[in-house]
């Protein structure tokens, strides 16, 4: 209840600062003109800034015909122009007159720029291009005080649930890339990753909903892009970051910048501990009578408590030399491992009409540990006839193995004739990958071609040991194995980006031929298909005065990845067990986007999309009898199929205004009508429901220079649908106070995370012609952290950075919480 009245709160706050925003009684226009072509520039960043200490004060985006206005209280002034370039502008304002016009302002590329200014919190937020929407998290003054996870909250179309799993207009069938690469850091459990994370690593997040042909065909909703800071100065930057969490323990975290003559290198390394921490669960399942009555006499019941701790450590680096000024060479490392240990104590009873049926108790005790691996080379060769003419060569390598080690034991036996046990198993994935990207732009054209092929082995050695006596195993050859999965992608790709001053638009193709090979080392099963996917992009935006108008349409292919695939069974719930399916063949989905986006005052964005698929990858869940040592069991077993339809129609909202210098609120949320379809077992399921999120943040600024800063989080989260059930909804509440000092080179922040209640019950249910599943799982909820930051160093330069490079975003994960699968 107090969560329910803390967001309703919230939004009555939204919504009344919004109809509150002072009267002003100074203003400044102009029209800001291209020096070289004498045609307006749109979309130029003006900011109103106190003459005495810089800080900003109003911002916006000139017009599409280069007009703008801004309004603030009286005072002593001057204006900043910048613009992607352009040398920053400023013109000193006249603190006497209260309506000042500037008329033309010519703005220049040159550097020959008198008054230039290192422009400070005056950039937007938020920028829409013609194919995504990025979000500039540097441009968030709250970004020093979260972690990478918090401020993925804020971007439009992304929302995070309440397992931390992140969702893109409430999809989980998305790619992540880092820098436009695939990435080690990502491939596993993202949220996890961006948890440990400050915000302050990232320089920008770009959702690409209408993915260009350059990008492999993967992740059915779009891209997440996550840039991190790689530019560097000549000189040196370095900076320390230390975080302490009531839940989820220390971590500290280093990046730095360096750049000498030709030179450059970039990065951050961090580590951290998660203490050991527990929560409880409960299990309901009710049987069915000819597929549709309740039995209320026959009841599975499973409730334990759940262990859990950790340890992980990311490094992350970008290496640049500069042999002259047409070619370039970069290379980039990166490493990611975790190490997890938990444990899962639960009591299992079947009971019908009051007789127990069958009972035990089982103790389950994992030990895993995961690495990533990421190494890749480019070479980049410009040309003279234009900058912005590229060649490019990459080659990357990736090696991502992951060891579990599960032992299980029993007692508190009545009927249960499953021996105690050890499951093993290695898995991971090999690859290797070049690719030859080209660019070359015309007049008012920019044409992009290329190709790319990588070579891929997924691979899992698992095995089962039972107890045939006191402290002696043997082998389960039925439930064991050795499965290699070769698959390789070649592709080439074309498209073509025409930029107008009213109109711009994005078109191509991209062909993929896909080849797989598996085999079962123990059998001798083996599997080899091969399929075509031509897969086309267009993209359109229409600039207006000061908004535009974007509609895209693609085709996506979501592939399953390893975790989908292995077909090995998952035992650590006996009578709930899980496996992949070496047979799943890819899901294709068309999507279609119309966005409106306005920069004018209050930035705000509104975006429309469909989506279809007709061979969707989803969870599906059965009965299947089994038997265990003769005895006939039966098991609930969770695999994944291609089956059916899923279509899915939502609208998306998001907005970000400054009321006050002090005083900004933004709002981001969306809703979905979903409608899943599919046949599985000779039995029709059909589900369809509505799913939303939204996300209000109020921050307020004061102090001395504003080197104070409070903020106030809350969000809602509706819960999925689900082809054989759905989940309970999610509210989120956060409170933060940070303080700037050392002139701004060190800040601490104080952050308390949902503080009314310690856990929150998360609830999902199933139902299947055999059963009714009621699942309750006790989240951790309420946590509070502290983070210090400090910085030193000087820099003056800028590090070279290849502008093309491998992306490996064709693959699902299937089991990472940041939604791969």
């Amino acid at each position: 209840m107090k969560q329910a009245l803390l967001t309703l709160i919230c939004c009555f706050l939204t919504t009344l600062l919004f109809g509150q925003a002072p009267q002003t009684s100074f203003s400044v226009k102009g029209i800001v003109i291209d020096s070289a072509s004498n045609k307006p520039l749109d979309f130029v960043t003006v900011a109103l800034q106190d003459a005495k200490t810089k800080s900003p004060v109003k911002s916006g985006l000139s017009a599409g015909d280069g007009s703008f206005e801004l309004k603030a209280k009286p005072g002593d002034y001057q204006l900043v122009l910048a613009f992607i370039g352009y040398a920053n502008k400023v013109i000193k304002l006249d603190a006497n007159q209260s309506a000042i016009d500037l008329g033309r302002i010519m703005f220049s590329s040159s550097a020959k720029q008198l008054n230039e200014v290192s422009i400070t919190a005056v950039k937007p937020v938020m920028k829409q291009e013609v194919d995504r929407l990025s979000y500039d998290v540097q441009a968030d003054p709250e970004s020093k005080a979260i972690t990478a996870l918090d401020i993925v909250r804020k971007v439009p179309l992304l929302s995070v649930d309440a397992s931390d799993a992140i969702k893109l207009k409430g999809s989980g069938n998305y790619k992540i890339l880092v820098n436009g690469r695939e990435s080690a850091l990502m491939a596993k459990n993202p949220s996890d990753v961006l948890k440990s994370m400050p915000a302050s690593n990232i320089l920008k997040i770009e959702v690409i909903t209408t993915p260009p042909a350059k990008y492999d065909a993967e992740g059915l909703a779009g891209i997440i892009n996550i840039i991190t800071k790689t530019n560097a100065d000549e000189g040196y930057n370095i900076g320390i970051n230390a975080r302490h969490n009531t839940r989820w323990g220390q971590g500290i975290n280093l990046n730095g910048t360096v750049k000498k003559g030709k030179f450059g290198f970039a990065g951050y390394a961090g580590v951290g501990q998660q203490p050991k921490n527990k929560n409880t669960f409960t299990t309901t399942q009710q049987r069915l009578v000819n597929g549709n009555v309740p039995n209320p006499d026959t009841v599975l019941t499973q409730t334990g408590e759940n262990e859990f701790d950790g340890r992980y450590m990311y490094v992350n680096g970008e290496l640049s030399y500069e042999i002259d000024t047409l070619n370039l060479l970069t290379g980039s490392f990166e490493m990611y491992k975790e190490k997890g240990w938990q444990s899962q104590n639960q009591l299992s009873v079947l009971e019908s009409a009051g007789e127990i049926l069958q009972r035990y108790r089982q103790l389950n005790i994992n030990d895993g540990r995961y690495t990533g691996i990421d190494a890749a080379l480019n070479y980049q060769l410009g040309f003279k006839r234009s900058k912005e003419q590229l060649l490019t060569l990459s080659y990357k390598y990736s090696y991502s193995p992951g060891v579990s080690n599960t032992s299980n034991t029993f007692s508190e036996r009545i009927i249960f004739p499953q021996p105690d046990f050890l499951q093993y198993n290695d898995q991971g994935a090999k690859e290797h990958t070049i690719q030859l990207d080209y660019v070359h732009p015309m007049k008012g054209w920019n044409i992009e071609a290329g190709g790319k092929s990588i070579i891929r082995n997924n691979y899992s050695d698992f095995s089962t040991d039972l107890l045939v006596s006191p402290g002696i195993y043997e082998r389960s050859e039925e439930q064991s194995n050795v499965f290699d999965y070769q698959q390789n992608v070649h592709s080439i790709y074309n498209s073509y980006q025409l930029k107008g001053e009213k109109w711009s638009a994005k078109g191509g193709l991209r062909f993929e031929l896909t080849t797989i090979d598996a085999t079962f080392a123990n059998t001798g099963d083996k599997l080899n298909t091969k399929y075509n996917n031509l897969i086309p992009s267009v993209s359109v935006q229409r600039k207006l005065k000061s908004s535009s108008i974007n509609l895209g349409y693609t085709q996506r292919i979501r592939r399953p990845g390893i975790y989908q695939l292995n077909p090995f069974t998952d035992r650590s719930n006996t009578l709930f067990v899980n496996t992949g399916n070496p047979n799943l063949r890819p899901e294709l989905s068309n999507s279609f986007e119309l966005t409106y986006s306005n920069f004018k005052k209050a930035s705000i964005n509104v975006g429309l999309s469909y989506s279809f698929s007709n061979n969707s990858i989803q969870n599906i869940t059965s009965f299947r009898d089994t038997t265990i040592n003769g005895e006939n069991q039966k098991i609930t077993y969770t695999t994944y199929e291609n089956i059916g339809s899923n279509k899915s129609l939502g609208l998306n909202v998001n907005t970000n205004y400054d009321i006050t210098k002090q005083l900004s609120v933004s709002l981001n949320g969306q809703i979905s009508q979903i409608w899943i379809e599919g046949s599985y077992n000779g039995k029709l399921y059909r589900n369809n429901g509505i799913i939303g999120n939204a996300f209000a943040n109020i921050g307020y600024k004061f102090g001395k220079e504003n080197s104070w800063r409070a903020g106030l989080n809350a969000g809602y989260f509706s819960g999925d649908v689900l082809l054989q059930g759905k989940s309970r909804y999610f509210m989120y509440n956060s409170y933060s106070m940070s303080k700037e000092f050392m002139d701004k080179k060190a800040s601490i922040a104080l952050v308390a995370n949902n503080p009314y209640s310690n856990f929150w019950k998360r609830t999902s249910s199933t139902r299947t012609p055999d059963f009714i599943q009621y699942s309750d799982y006790n989240q951790i909820y309420r946590h509070f952290a502290i983070r210090v930051s400090y910085k030193f160093g000087k820099l003056s330069g800028e590090i070279k950075k290849n502008q093309r490079g491998i992306n490996n975003d064709d693959t699902s994960g299937g089991k990472t919480s940041g939604g791969n699968g």
